[in-house]
C-alpha cells in the first residue's frame, strides 16, 4: 500500500511539474516581473551565478555539456530554459577580441584583428580616432557571436611597474575617461555591450585577488573613480566589472559604497554590474578547492549582479539564502531585473545571424593608422628623422627588431591571423635591411623565443614575462657595418601581462646587454658621423634618462598591434608625421615616483595590505607639484613640424556657470601635422591642498598643412574647477584667482590667463564613503 501511495505522488509531482513548465511565462512574451516571479530560487541563483567557463582559452566543454556558440569566450549568464531565458556570451578583451582561431570539426579559422595596446590607444589623445577603433572592434564581437567585450580597461597608471599598464591608458583620470568613453561608444555603436573594468583601484596584479588597498576617500574619487565616472557618464557601457581587490577592508565585488551609493544613487548607473573572474575569493588557493565560495550573499546585497565565471558551490550558498531569506530579496530581484534587461537587449535576443566574417581588411588599416598616430618621437637630434635616403642600407640591431612584440600576454592577447614585423614594414616602405646582420639575429632570436614560449607553456595562460637576451654582435662587425651602413635601427622591447607584476631591474631599467649594445652601435656609427635611432616596443615605461643622450632619435612605438611594423614604417619614412604624446610621465629614476616607496604593499612575498599613502599625488601631480625632474614629462611628444599658439581667449573673467575657452594652433613648420593641445588649471588651495596644476581638458587638430591653423574651444564646469573636500563630503570650486594655461605638455606651457570665483561654488554633494579602515598619513603639498 505505501509503495502505492509513493509511485501515486511521484506521478502527481511529475504531473505538477509538467503542467508548470507548460504554464511557466515564457521569455519572449512575458514581463520581467512576471519572470523574476516565477523564478525557483535555484533558477534565480543560476542567472546571478554564470555557468563555468567552458570553451574559454580553447577548453571545449565537458562530454554532456552543450557546445559553446564561441570558443575562447570567457563565459556570460546561464541559461533558464524552462522560461525560455537565453545564455549570451562574453569575450575578452581590451586590443581586440580574444577568440580561439580554430573550432572543433571545423576547416574555418576565426582570427580576429590585434590593435594596439591601451597606452598607444590613449596616446593619440585622439578621441574620433579611438571611437573608428571601437567601431571595428565592435563589429568583430558582433560578427563572431558575441554579445559583450570586456573592456576598456581604464584603471590608474599608478606606478610603472603595474603589469597591465599596458592595458590602461594614463596616470590622469581625465584622459583615461575621455579615451574610454569614445572606446565604448564606438563598440556599442554596434548594438553589443562593453564591460569596463576594474572597478575600481585594480593597479596591481601581485596578490590582486587578496590585497587590501587604503585609499583615503579624497584619492578615490579625485583619482581613482574620476575616469570612470567621466566614461560612465558619457557613454552608458552596459556592465561593468568589479575588480579583485579590497577598498579599506571590503571587497569591490562587495563594496556597498562602491556599487550603490556611488555607482547607482550618485552617477545614475542602470546596466549590469559583474564580477572579475573569480572576483571576491582570497587567492587561487581557494579558487581551486572544492566547495569554496565567495560571499556571494555580500556581493548581491552589495549591488553586484552576477558573480563570473560561476561555480556550483556558489548557485548553492546563493539559492539557499534566497529559500532561507538571508540576502536581500530586493536586491536579487534587483539583479534579476538588471540581467534580464542585459539579455534584453544583447544580439542573442534579437537572433542576430552572425556570419564569423569581420571585414578584417578593413580593420587592419584602422590599427595601422591609430598605431601610427599613438607613437611618440621623444628625440629627433638634427632630424635624422624622417629617414627618407632608401638608396643605401640600414643596420638593423636588437632582438626585437627581429620579433616585434604587437601586444601584451594574459587575456589582453589577441589571436591575429599575422603580425608585421619590423623588417616587413621596412622592406613594405622599400628600405633595405643589412643581409649579413639579418642572417646572425634570426635563428638567435628564433631560439630565444622558443625558449620563451617553451617556459610559458608550461606555465600556462598566466605565466610571466621574461625579457629576450641581447644577441651582442662583435665590435668588428659593428665597426664594419658602420661603415658600410647608413643608419643604425636599435629596438629595445618589453612584454607584460595578466597576475604578475614587472621588476625593476632588467625591465624597467636596460639590462647591461642592452646598455653594452647601445655603447657599441652608438659608438661605432658616431665615429663614422652616422646616426643612430632607437626604436621602443614596450607596453609601458621604462628608464631612458641614463641612455637617451647617447643616440640621436627615439621613436616610441609602444605595442602597436599586427600591423605594427608597417605602422613604424610609415612614421620612420614620414609618410605620417607623428603626433602622439606621453599620457604618463617617464621618470629619470623608479624611486622618483611618489607611489615607489608604497607599492606593493606588506608583506612584501605576498601583499595582504597596501597603502596609497601618496594620496592624489600620481603622476605629473606629484612631478610638477614637488618639482622632481623627469626624463619626460606628461603630455610630452615632438613633431616633424614646430606649432604656435595664440588668441587665448576666455568668455569670462569672473566665473559664475562656465568659462569658454579658445586658442588659435597654427603650422609654422614645413609638413603637415596635428597638435595635441592641453589646457592645465591652477586652484586656490585653502580648504584643501592641490597640486600645482591639473589637466581640465584637451583637444587635437586635424592635420594642418604648413601656415594654416585652427582654434580649438573648450568648456569649463565647476564640477572641472572643483576638488573633492573630505570633511564636507563634497566636490567644491573654491573662490579665488584661478590660472588656466595652455600647454604643448605639464611643462611646455605656452599661454596664460586668469579669472576670479567670487564665493565657493560647491559643484556636487555626495555621501560619505570610503571610511579609511586603519590610520594612514596621506602625502600634503
Amino acid at each position: 500500500m505505501k509503495s502505492k501511495i509513493s509511485i501515486v505522488a511521484f506521478l502527481a509531482l511529475l504531473s505538477f511539474k509538467a503542467l508548470t513548465a507548460q504554464n511557466a511565462p515564457q521569455y519572449e512574451k512575458a514581463s520581467i516581473d512576471e519572470l523574476i516571479n516565477a523564478m525557483t530560487p535555484e533558477e534565480k541563483a543560476k542567472l546571478l551565478v554564470g555557468p563555468g567557463m567552458p570553451g574559454y582559452a580553447g577548453l571545449v566543454p565537458l562530454e554532456g555539456e552543450p557546445d559553446v556558440r564561441v570558443l575562447g569566450e570567457a563565459g556570460g549568464n546561464d541559461q533558464i530554459p524552462r522560461l525560455g531565458i537565453p545564455e549570451t556570451v562574453f569575450a575578452d578583451g581590451p586590443a581586440g577580441l580574444r577568440i580561439e582561431p580554430k573550432r572543433q570539426n571545423d576547416p574555418n579559422t576565426y582570427y580576429a584583428t590585434a590593435f594596439p595596446v591601451g597606452t598607444a590607444l590613449a596616446s593619440t589623445w585622439n578621441t574620433d580616432l579611438i571611437e573608428s577603433v571601437g567601431e571595428a572592434m565592435g563589429e568583430e564581437v558582433k560578427e563572431y557571436g558575441v554579445d559583450v567585450l570586456l573592456a576598456p580597461a581604464l584603471n590608474i597608471h599608478r606606478n610603472p611597474l603595474n603589469g597591465r599598464n599596458f592595458e590602461y591608458y594614463s596616470e590622469d583620470p581625465l584622459v583615461a575617461g575621455k579615451i574610454a568613453s569614445a572606446y565604448i561608444k564606438g563598440i556599442q555603436s554596434h548594438d553589443v555591450g562593453t564591460s569596463i573594468k576594474h572597478f575600481a583601484a585594480n593597479n596591481q596584479e601581485t596578490n590582486r585577488l587578496a590585497v587590501n588597498a587604503h585609499i583615503s576617500e579624497r584619492a578615490m574619487r579625485e583619482i581613482y573613480l574620476r575616469g570612470f565616472e567621466i566614461a560612465i557618464k558619457e557613454s552608458k557601457p552596459w556592465t561593468v566589472m568589479t575588480a579583485y581587490n579590497k577598498l579599506n577592508g571590503t571587497y569591490a565585488s562587495a563594496s556597498n559604497d562602491l556599487l550603490t551609493t556611488i555607482l547607482r544613487d550618485e552617477w545614475g548607473y542602470e546596466g549590469l554590474v559583474m564580477t572579475d573572474w573569480f572576483g571576491g575569493y582570497p587567492g587561487f588557493e581557494s579558487i581551486l578547492e572544492e566547495g569554496s565560495v565567495s560571499d556571494v550573499v555580500a556581493q548581491i546585497n552589495a549591488g553586484n549582479d552576477l558573480l563570473m565565471p560561476g561555480t556550483e558551490a556558489q548557485r548553492e550558498a546563493l539559492a539557499k539564502a534566497i529559500e532561507e531569506g538571508t540576502v536581500n530579496e530586493e536586491a536579487v530581484n534587483a539583479s534579476l531585473r538588471r540581467i534580464l534587461e542585459y539579455i534584453r537587449k544583447s544580439p542573442t535576443t534579437d537572433n542576430y545571424k552572425f556570419s564569423n566574417k569581420p571585414d578584417l581588411e578593413a580593420h587592419a588599416e584602422v590599427t595601422r593608422k591609430v598605431a601610427a598616430e599613438g607613437m611618440i618621437l621623444l628625440k629627433n637630434e638634427d632630424n635624422v628623422l624622417p629617414f627618407t635616403d632608401k638608396s643605401g642600407s640600414i643596420a638593423v640591431f636588437g632582438d626585437h627588431s627581429y620579433s616585434f612584440i604587437a601586444g601584451g600576454t594574459g587575456s589582453g592577447d589577441v589571436n591575429e591571423a599575422y603580425s608585421i614585423s619590423l623588417l616587413q614594414g621596412l622592406d613594405n616602405a622599400g628600405y633595405t635591411v643589412d643581409e649579413e646582420l639579418q642572417n646572425l639575429y634570426e635563428p638567435f632570436v628564433a631560439q630565444a623565443v622558443e625558449n620563451e614560449n617553451k617556459r610559458r607553456e608550461e606555465i600556462g595562460l598566466l605565466a610571466d614575462n621574461k625579457r629576450l637576451p641581447e644577441m651582442l654582435p662583435e665590435d668588428k662587425l659593428v665597426e664594419a657595418k658602420a661603415k658600410s651602413a647608413d643608419v643604425a635601427v636599435i629596438t629595445l622591447g618589453r612584454n607584460s601581462g595578466e597576475q604578475f607584476d614587472r621588476k625593476i631591474d632588467d625591465d624597467f631599467y636596460l639590462g647591461q646587454d642592452e646598455v653594452k649594445l647601445i655603447n657599441t652601435v652608438t659608438k661605432a656609427f658616431h665615429a663614422e658621423g652616422k646616426k643612430v635611432i632607437v626604436i621602443l616596443n614596450i607596453g609601458g615605461v621604462i628608464e631612458t634618462a641614463s641612455w637617451k643622450d647617447k643616440v640621436d632619435a627615439i621613436l616610441l612605438a609602444w605595442q602597436p598591434g599586427q600591423e605594427g611594423g608597417n605602422s613604424v614604417a610609415d612614421v620612420f619614412s614620414g609618410e605620417v608625421n607623428p603626433s602622439g604624446k606621453l599620457t604618463m610621465t617617464f621618470p629619470i629614476d623608479y624611486n622618483h615616483h611618489a607611489s615607489a616607496a608604497n607599492w606593493l604593499g606588506e608583506p612584501v612575498q605576498k601583499p595582504t595590505d597596501v597603502y596609497y599613502k601618496e594620496g592624489i599625488y600620481i603622476g605629473y601631480r606629484y612631478f610638477n607639484t614637488f618639482d622632481v625632474k623627469s626624463s619626460y614629462e606628461f603630455g610630452y611628444g615632438s613633431s616633424y613640424t614646430t606649432f604656435e599658439y595664440s588668441d587665448l581667449k576666455l568668455s569670462t573673467s569672473n566665473f559664475e556657470d562656465e568659462v569658454e575657452v579658445s586658442v588659435k594652433v597654427t603650422n609654422t613648420g614645413e609638413v603637415a601635422g596635428k597638435e595635441i593641445v592641453q589646457l592645465y588649471v591652477s586652484a586656490p588651495a585653502n580648504l584643501v591642498d592641490k597640486p600645482t596644476q591639473e589637466l581640465k581638458a584637451f583637444g587635437k587638430t586635424k592635420t594642418l598643412k604648413p601656415g594654416k591653423s585652427e582654434t580649438l574651444k573648450f568648456t569649463l564646469s565647476p564640477k572641472d574647477l572643483a576638488s573633492f573636500v573630505d570633511d564636507q563630503s563634497a566636490w567644491i570650486a573654491e573662490k579665488g584667482t584661478y590660472t588656466l594655461k595652455i600647454g604643448a605638455s605639464s611643462l611646455d606651457i605656452k599661454l596664460k590667463d586668469e579669472f576670479e570665483v567670487s564665493s565657493n561654488i560647491t559643484a556636487e554633494k555626495v555621501n560619505n564613503t570610503f571610511d579609511l579602515d586603519t590610520e594612514m598619513p596621506v602625502l600634503k603639498n
